[in-house]
Order: C-alpha cells, then structure tokens, then sequence
C-alpha cells in the first residue's frame, strides 16, 4: 500500500522471553508503544493485567532504568555535583557521602521504573516493586521485571532552534 508519507524507523528493539512473556501496551492511537520483559513461573490473567498495569505506568511516568543496579552512570554524576559544590568544601566524607545517597534516592524514585510510586497505588505510596511482589504473593509465582522498551512517535526528533531576527540580520550582512 502507497501512502505517500516519508517514513523512517529510526530505532528497533527484539524483546524475548523464555522463561515468562513479554507484555506490550499501546497508547494514543500508536503513539507511545511499551514492551515489557516479565519472567515468571506463572503466567495467568492476573499476572499478565499486573504487566500491563506496568506497561501503563511506564507509558505515564517514563522511566530510563528498569532498577537501581543499572544507575552507575547516574550515580557517578551525582557524585561529581556534589564534589564540587562550593557548600560542601571542607565538609566530613561521612556528610558528602550522604548528601549523594539521598539525592541518588531522590533521583531513583523518578527514573527507575521498581523504585517508582505505583500511578494505581491505592495508598498512593506502594512501589511497582512492592505492587509486582504483591501480585506474585498472590498467585504463588516468582515475578521479575528484567526490562522494557519505551517507544514514542517522534521520540529523538530535535528541531533547530533558529532565530529569525538573526537569521534576516545574516543575510542582509549586518
């Protein structure tokens, strides 16, 4: 079929699972796609509605990690901030060390998909840790995120910034 748009795919990913499945989630009419990579002993209606739920969450609160064990790069940031902040000259390691904890912790909760607030939590405290094991308690199984794919129409399409009045000014060599 002809539609006479320019297409591109820019990114791809394989996402496969042996021991569980791979729950996918679309949102806004094929906008944003989640893939999700459940391992579990146990695959049932509840369990896959939990990977959905988590696909949702993903969809909604874009995370960059799946977990904390994925962060060195994020943690070597923080470090190098906090290093060389001007308030924190002088100060103990002890101190240093823990002002880089509780931003490394603060950061988590935003960009690691376990560490987050769950959307549906009732409570409105549960992680998506605590929800995944909850749900896993629930149905006698091991459940694991290992990861997801977040997808986005137009995701990584910068566009120049240009200044008209600059622009104008060039051409007319002023």
């Amino acid at each position: 079929a002809v539609i006479g748009e320019n297409m591109n795919i820019r990114r791809f990913k394989q996402v496969e699972e042996q021991n569980g499945f791979v729950a996918s989630y679309i949102h806004a009419e094929g906008k944003i796609g989640v893939l999700v990579d459940v391992e579990t002993d146990v695959v049932n209606d509840e369990i896959k509605e939990m990977a959905k739920n988590i696909a949702m969450q993903i969809t909604a609160m874009k995370p960059v990690y799946t977990n904390d064990s994925e962060v060195d790069e994020e943690l070597e940031i923080i470090k190098s901030q906090i290093e060389n902040d001007p308030k924190m000259a002088g100060k103990p390691e002890k101190v240093i060390n823990g002002a880089i904890m509780g931003r490394l912790n603060k950061q988590l909760k935003e960009i690691c998909l376990l560490d987050q607030v769950y959307v549906k939590a009732e409570d409105g405290k549960q992680s998506v840790a605590a929800y995944v094991a909850q749900v896993a308690k629930a149905n006698g199984a091991n459940v694991t995120v290992k990861g997801f794919v977040r997808f986005e129409t137009g995701e990584g399409m910068e566009k120049k910034n240009e200044d008209f009045a600059a622009e104008v000014a060039a051409q007319l060599g002023k």
